[in-house]
C-alpha cells in the first residue's frame, strides 16, 4: 500500500477542453473517479463486487480547483483515507501535474450501499481490514489543511 496511493499516470483529453482553453470542471471529477476506481480492487470493490448486490455511492464530494489544466497535461492523484466507519469512509485526494504542481483538491463521503434498498448498509469484514491496513499505512500522513472546508462568502 502506497502511502498515500498514487493513481497511474493520467493525460488530460483534447474534448476535455472547454472554451476558456483548460480543463473543464466536470472532468476534474472524471480524473478523481478514474483514480478511485483504480484503487478499489485493491479495497475490494472491484468490478465483480456488485454481483454481491452491494456497491458505493458517493455522498458527498467538494472541489478547489487551485491551478488550470490544459489539453494533454499529464496528471495523477494520490488518496488519502481521512477516517472510516462500518458503513462509510471520508476521503480526501490531490491532483498532480506531472512537473510536481498541485492542480486541484477533493473530499469525499462514500457510503457503502445495499441495492436491494437501496439503503447503507456496513461493509464486509474483509473490506474493513483493508480500510484497517490503509489507515495504519496512512497514520503518519498529516490531516489534509483543505479537509472540512466549508463554502460560503467570509463577513
Amino acid at each position: 500500500m502506497q502511502s498515500p496511493h498514487r493513481s497511474a499516470s493520467m493525460v488530460v483529453r483534447p474534448d476535455w477542453i472547454d472554451f476558456n482553453g483548460h480543463l473543464n470542471m466536470a472532468y476534474y471529477n472524471v480524473l478523481f473517479d478514474t483514480a478511485v476506481d483504480q484503487l478499489y480492487p485493491w479495497i475490494g470493490f472491484g468490478p465483480d463486487y456488485q454481483k454481491t448486490g452491494c456497491t458505493t455511492y458517493v455522498a458527498e464530494f467538494h472541489v478547489c480547483y487551485l491551478r488550470e489544466l490544459h489539453k494533454n497535461d499529464e496528471v495523477y492523484v494520490t488518496f488519502q483515507l481521512v477516517d472510516f466507519d462500518t458503513k462509510r469512509f471520508h476521503s480526501y485526494q490531490e491532483l498532480w501535474h506531472k512537473d510536481g504542481w498541485l492542480a486541484a483538491t477533493a473530499e469525499g463521503l462514500t457510503l457503502h450501499v445495499d441495492q436491494s434498498g437501496p439503503r447503507v448498509a456496513p461493509m464486509p469484514d474483509a473490506i474493513l481490514a483493508k480500510l484497517t491496513e490503509m489507515q495504519r499505512a496512512q497514520a503518519h500522513l498529516p490531516r489534509p489543511e483543505r479537509v472540512g472546508r466549508k463554502i460560503g462568502i467570509k463577513r
